[in-house]
């Protein structure tokens, strides 16, 4: 990452960490945050580096709804702008969102997003300070600009360069960097609150998982597309192994959206111990106290993985078309596993070639070896 701002360059290419910095008497930092929620994870050092370095200032996040529930429990943001161009909220939107960012009155904006939309309501809300990367032709609307390392590629004349896989983690960082804000660790941080933990609790008894059994959890789901996921398949064979031979209760995590597939895994895994929460009240808070409650999780490359980091869990990550460095997370226990395919990584929603080896040659009994070494670890380490 380099940096240039009308201060001058920041730092040099390859370098996040700038040799120096803006800063800012600000009282009003607008934070536009990311729109995923495991890249939302990914952004919690850059928040706690924020706060830290201002905290007297009021930290103003900027994003999709669901960041209250993810960030309930910590102290960084005083406020949140809902801020979501296709939902169906019209104050979220348009002329009624450019309003209320306006009123804000923020002296500075730091863009996690890279689109060009929120480089333009930065500018629009009159911060004196717009600090983001330099992507999709919205560099003169930023009064510090970042650049993101390209890497060269070889054999393709219409492209010479290409953005080199690097963690997406170091690069928020670096917008607090920007800011003055000292080093700062670069591990995931999340919470709960009292609420989230009654839920779990309540959730705990009426699945029947309070039998003093320890508790593994399996996540199936990935909004990124088809290509991410692990055969449903393979989800149900491991979740009988682990009930036959690890002597631990499977709870099956979900979103809104998967709980067919969910209810599909419990059912054919024919085990009363393989539960889910497919017919609980779900959300975010739910999830994360969920999580708190398990032994370990095996998840796709999807947000619960990040945010099993940012809660201490151990975690297994079954990666398949995405590059495992853009989503880094530095989780000290963790284990990733990825098959070296020829077509792959390829970052692609749905395989391009049909035959999603990535993901079908990553065997059962592999996961089952990792899910182990990593119980072993932590009955050492307790």
């Amino acid at each position: 990452m380099s940096t240039d701002s009308d201060a001058g360059a920041l730092c040099s290419p390859g370098d996040r960490t700038p040799e120096s910095s803006t800063h800012l008497d600000a009282e009003r930092i607008g934070l536009f945050l990311p729109n995923w929620v495991g890249d939302a994870a990914m952004a919690t050092p850059a928040l706690r580096a924020l706060r830290k370095r201002y905290p007297a200032a009021r930290l103003i996040g900027v994003g999709r709804s669901f960041l209250r529930d993810l960030l309930a429990g910590t102290s960084w943001l005083d406020e949140l702008i809902d801020f979501d161009p296709r939902g169906g909220d019209l104050r979220s939107r348009g002329l009624p969102f450019g309003i209320r960012l306006r009123a804000a009155r923020l002296d500075a904006a730091l863009l996690f997003s890279n689109s060009f939309r929120t480089a333009m309501w930065a500018w629009a809300s009159g911060a004196r300070r717009r600090i983001g990367y330099v992507r999709y032709g919205r560099g003169p609307l930023l009064t510090t600009r970042l650049h993101q390392m390209r890497e060269p590629v070889d054999g393709r004349w219409w492209r010479r360069t290409r953005w080199k896989p690097s963690p997406v983690l170091d690069d928020y960082l670096a917008l607090a960097y920007a800011l003055d804000c000292p080093v700062e660790s670069p591990r995931l941080e999340l919470a709960t609150t009292a609420a989230d933990e009654r839920a779990a609790a309540d959730a705990w008894r009426r699945l029947g998982l309070d039998s003093g059994r320890p508790v593994l959890a399996l996540n199936s789901s990935g909004a990124f597309g088809a290509a991410k996921l692990w055969p449903l398949e393979y989800f149900v064979a491991l979740a009988r192994t682990i009930v036959q031979t690890l002597a631990h209760d499977v709870l099956v995590l979900c979103g809104p959206q998967e709980r067919e597939l969910a209810h599909t895994i419990t059912a054919k895994s024919a085990s009363p111990r393989v539960k889910s929460l497919a017919d609980e009240p779900l959300g975010l808070g739910l999830t994360k106290a969920a999580l708190r409650r398990c032994r370990l999780l095996v998840t796709t490359d999807s947000g619960p993985r990040h945010l099993a980091a940012a809660l201490g869990i151990p975690t297994v990550s079954l990666f398949g078309p995405t590059h495992r460095a853009w989503s880094e997370n530095y989780h000290p226990r963790a284990v990733d596993l990825q098959r070296s395919v020829p077509c792959g990584p390829c970052q692609k929603r749905v395989c391009p070639l049909g035959h999603h080896r990535c993901m079908r040659e990553l065997t059962v009994a592999e996961v089952l070896g990792a899910v182990q070494q990593l119980l072993t670890v932590s009955a050492a380490a307790a």
